[in-house]
């Protein structure tokens, strides 16, 4: 997982700047005394950020998209009409889902999917802004937002990226799903990389037994920096029974990860399908 770092200090008595409060001279040259970034005297040279999606090589080579899947969930009480907001997001040609709110008889939830970010402020908010969904009563505690990832081990990051997500959320056969955010605690981010592939190895494994038995299949999103109350991934589990969903959640809280590195858990978010769109590749 990525970890994050805080950037460092730019308080105005730091170095370079005198008691004085007239600020140092540097030689009328960039890059502070010394002359050029990374020259004797001068700040080290900064790397760009890679920000692309990472997989494992193919053919011999690096696998790297700079691309991902963007995917919402707005939950709203006061419908009385599910098949009319599921006919307004077809006719919108929106790619998501339309469920149905196990805890509240008026209650929908729908899921949106998208690459570009933009659609989520433009085509999308102009749908919530009309009518049958603008007159529903939002559940902003249940909103979520999340974007796919890598971890750099993928053999096919279109797939990863793209594909599964899509795949999962519009399969007819896994009615059934549950949404929750989740964060760690910090320290989970100071263990040594070989204790943390075997933190998230335990809990991975719980998942893969469950979607080989075809029970429970998830989605993985992550919502740093993006998430209303500071949450580090979104999960969505996804099947053709609700009791198989809870025993996954059940199952994984005996792991390392959600006993002793989850700060927080939820709220859940559970339904079942109204209506999907159409999964195309």
């Amino acid at each position: 997982m990525p970890s994050e770092s805080a950037p460092q200090s730019s308080h105005p008595h730091a170095a370079g700047k005198p008691a004085s409060g007239r600020p140092a001279s540097t030689g009328g040259r960039p890059g502070g005394a010394g002359g050029r970034p990374g020259g004797p005297g001068g700040p080290a040279p900064v790397e760009k950020p890679n920000l692309s999606e990472k997989g494992s090589p193919k053919d011999g080579q690096p696998q790297e998209m700079n691309r991902r899947l963007f995917v919402q969930l707005l939950a709203f009480s006061d419908c009385e009409d599910t098949a009319a907001v599921a006919a307004a997001m077809e006719a919108a040609g929106v790619e998501g889902v339309v469920y149905e709110n196990i805890h509240d008889p008026f209650g929908i939830a729908v899921l949106a999917m998208h690459e570009d970010p933009n659609f989520f402020v433009g085509d999308w908010r102009e749908l919530l802004q009309t009518e049958p969904l603008a007159s529903l009563t939002p559940c902003p505690e249940l909103t979520m937002f999340g974007r796919t990832y890598s971890i750099g081990y993928e053999p096919d990051l279109e797939e990863t990226l793209f594909t599964r997500p899509r795949r999962t959320a519009m399969n007819a056969d896994w009615p059934w799903v549950v949404w929750y955010p989740l964060r760690r605690k910090g320290e989970f981010e100071m263990l040594p990389p070989e204790t943390q592939r075997g933190v998230l190895m335990e809990h991975g494994t719980i998942g893969r037994a469950f979607g080989e038995s075809d029970l429970a299949h998830d989605i993985r999103l992550a919502c740093h920096g993006m998430d209303l109350n500071d949450n580090d991934f979104v999960v969505g589990l996804m099947g053709k029974e609700l009791q198989p969903l809870s025993a996954v959640v059940q199952t994984m809280r005996k792991t390392k990860q959600t006993s002793q590195y989850l700060d927080r858990l939820g709220p859940f978010f559970v339904g079942k399908v109204a209506w999907q769109s159409r999964f195309s590749k």
